[in-house]
């Protein structure tokens, strides 16, 4: 009987020594202060990279005259590692998630520096893509890596310190940008290619950093021999470029165009062999269906992807509203995004000790989604003369409405899914949000280069603005200023030379239609003086020709130029050379001329395109606008904020749809331990339950 107790009780403390084991922590303070030293590595050079670029992309532009292609930089960019994202989430599942980390800070670096030596727009956005690959790593992996070692309520508790590198980053990365953008040359290379040359050694730092103390434990062996879903990464590229192509050309192609119709039935293919692949793949795809199941993980990750819609496309107009409409340089338009950067820093520490306490956080998303709608809102007001402080408002209120968001919004999808999916489910939700945002920055910055050319059109037929445009470019003192010698050849040159060639056609006929009267005058009154002369006997008849003839002569330039006096006089102009002329320098005979144009030129304008102004041709190189006279920036300028007012609005409706939704969102319990945590406490249990 003893030896039956004995028996029965040996597994049992077995089972106690062994929960006892699963009990304890995985990783200590060191180790994760460690791991995450690593990850700030990473972060600041993605952050940092996209801080300098934003400040620097209308110098670049200039640059290689292209600033209306600037949104294939931008979207080749986001493209690629839009793409890697899944990819890279399942693969860290399989494989670890520090290999996938240096392999993608690798890449990162790679395309830097390929794309600091691009000579046009179309190799930069080559680059840039590359460079997108190394970058899908940086965005999923560290939200992994921090869903793996945290658990939700005590990541506020380290969350201080990743704020901290965003903001160092953001506030040296515009002055950074605005450095090296403002600079003709570095080292005997264009100040802009440092932009990206920066990256190099940054990288090499990051690298360096996260080779030393980026080390996770390894739990077991959970994939066995999984299968790599290679086929499925494919669709999803068949799926997403056809797509995101015909989003950005789909303004110049024709929406309905063969090009057009290509694109969606490429897209549509390749939809549909994804979701047959991911099907089939089951456990292994890189995007498991099985995920879906889960009603918080499908509301959160609709909801990223309409945040990163509305939020990625709209946010991209305001460093160009800074820099074109206000004038501001790189550097200073860097610092004036600083009010959205302080109020998502705010927030998002804000709302993560609020969560860490309270452990609730569904109520940021629907905060969130409001503030950053009010804030688009108050940019739909904005104006060429806005003034700072209501940019700054602005700004701040979107910032505190996106640090609610973000946050919650991962820590949704990280708590809707088991540990074992913890990274596959993050990359899903960062690749569905990048979705949006690279959707959303292509079929806005469409929009915004469409609606420009017609919108600086309509602009330029506002009187007031035409009036005091064309009375500036009229006049000598303006049109000849260094400084305005390109936005005269860009925009004015071709409006003012017709009409003074106009004017000057007028007035010569007049010119001439004087001086024949007045010679007509003189003649016929020297003829009967002389005619009288002849008659009383005074001059010889056979004389009397020539003396008319030498009368005339004498008398005519007087005459002539008495009457110039008396016809400039009621026309309102000036004799010059001997002949009727404008005076461009006396403000009221140019008045006159500009006020009897503005009405043809609105005409005509209202009939025409942008392109018949020359606002066409004007938008691949803002370059002629710095420096400017003011009255003769202001219709393109006007007609700038007119088309991110339109942008502003679709992203204001975007956030609207997207505050309703979040009514409805139930958002799942928060993990009591981390997903490294779980994941060793069932691998004890398991080995507990083999014994």
């Amino acid at each position: 009987m003893a030896i039956d107790t004995q028996t029965r009780e040996a597994p049992t403390r077995a089972s106690l020594k062994a929960a006892a084991a699963a009990r304890a922590p995985i990783m200590t303070h060191r180790q994760i202060m460690l791991v995450i030293f690593g990850l700030m590595a990473g972060m600041f050079l993605s952050s940092l990279d996209q801080t300098v670029v934003s400040t620097a992309i209308r110098t670049i532009g200039d640059d290689l005259n292209g600033l209306d292609q600037q949104a294939w930089v931008t979207t080749a960019y986001l493209i690629t590692s839009t793409i890697m994202v899944p990819i890279y989430g399942k693969l860290s599942d399989i494989f670890g998630r520090r290999p996938i980390y240096i392999f993608g800070i690798v890449m990162f670096i790679v395309g830097s520096l390929l794309s600091a030596f691009s000579t046009s727009m179309e190799m930069l956005a080559g680059f840039r893509a590359l460079q997108g690959i190394g970058a899908g790593a940086l965005m999923s992996v560290p939200l992994a890596i921090m869903g793996d070692i945290l658990a939700p309520r005590e990541r506020a508790k380290y969350q201080g310190l990743f704020l901290a590198v965003f903001g160092v980053s953001a506030v040296i990365g515009p002055l950074i940008g605005g450095v090296f953008a403002g600079a003709d040359q570095i080292l005997w290379i264009p100040g802009w290619r440092w932009v990206f040359l920066l990256n190099v050694p940054v990288g090499l730092i990051a690298l360096g950093m996260v080779l030393v103390f980026l080390h996770l434990p390894k739990i077991g062996d959970d994939h066995g021999h999984p299968r790599i879903d290679w086929w499925g990464a494919t669709a999803v590229v068949v799926a997403l470029v056809p797509m995101l192509l015909v989003a950005e050309e789909g303004q110049q192609w024709g929406w309905g165009s063969a090009g057009a119709i290509a694109c969606y039935v490429l897209s549509a293919i390749g939809l549909t062999a994804f979701l047959l692949i991911e099907r089939a793949m089951r456990s292994d795809a890189i995007i498991p269906l099985k995920l879906f199941r889960s009603g918080a993980f499908s509301m959160s990750t609709l909801l990223g992807f309409l945040v990163g819609f509305g939020m990625f496309g709209a946010m991209m107009t305001i460093p160009l509203y800074l820099q074109i409409v206000l004038g501001l340089s790189p550097t200073n338009s860097g610092f004036a995004m600083l009010p959205m950067v302080g109020g998502m820093m705010i927030s998002s520490i804000s709302s993560g000790l609020l969560v860490s306490r309270t452990g609730r956080y569904r109520i940021f998303p629907v905060i969130g989604t409001a503030c950053v709608g009010v804030g688009y809102l108050l940019m739909t007001r904005l104006a060429v003369d806005t003034p700072i402080w209501y940019l700054a408002t602005s700004m701040i209120v979107i910032g505190v409405g996106l640090g609610m968001i973000m946050q919650s919004l991962t820590l949704a999808t990280q708590n809707a899914v088991p540990a074992a999916d913890m990274g596959v489910a993050t990359s899903s939700a960062t690749f569905f949000r990048q979705i949006g945002g690279t959707l959303g920055a292509a079929v806005m910055l469409s929009i915004l280069f469409a609606v420009m050319p017609q919108n600086i059109a309509t602009s330029m037929s506002d009187r007031s603005d035409l009036t005091a445009a064309l009375d500036a470019a009229m006049t000598p003192s303006v049109a000849s200023d260094p400084a305005n010698a390109a936005v005269m050849k860009q925009i004015w040159t071709p409006i003012v030379t017709p009409i003074e060639a106009q004017v000057a056609q007028s007035l010569d006929a007049a010119t001439t239609q004087v001086t024949d009267a007045a010679k007509a005058a003189v003649t016929q009154q020297v003829t009967a003086a002389v005619q009288a002369q002849v008659a009383a006997g005074a001059v010889p008849a056979d004389q009397a020709s020539a003396v008319i003839d030498a009368q005339v002569a004498a008398a005519l330039p007087a005459a002539t130029t008495k009457a110039l006096d008396a016809a400039a006089t009621k026309a309102g102009v000036s004799v010059v050379d001997g002949k009727l002329a404008v005076d461009y320098t006396d403000a009221a005979q140019r008045q006159a001329v500009v006020d009897k144009a503005v009405p043809a030129i609105e005409k005509k304008l209202s009939g025409s395109t942008a392109k018949a102004t020359g606002g066409g041709s004007s938008i691949s190189d803002t370059s002629f606008l710095i420096g400017a006279d003011a009255a003769l920036t202001r219709p393109f300028l006007t007609g700038f904020t007119a088309s991110t007012i339109t942008i502003y609005w679709v992203g204001f409706i975007g956030m609207l749809g997207t505050f309703v939704l979040t009514l409805f969102f139930k958002a799942p319990p928060l993990r009591q331990r981390s997903a490294l945590q779980e994941r060793a406490d069932a691998h004890a249990e398991a080995q507990v339950s083999a014994t």
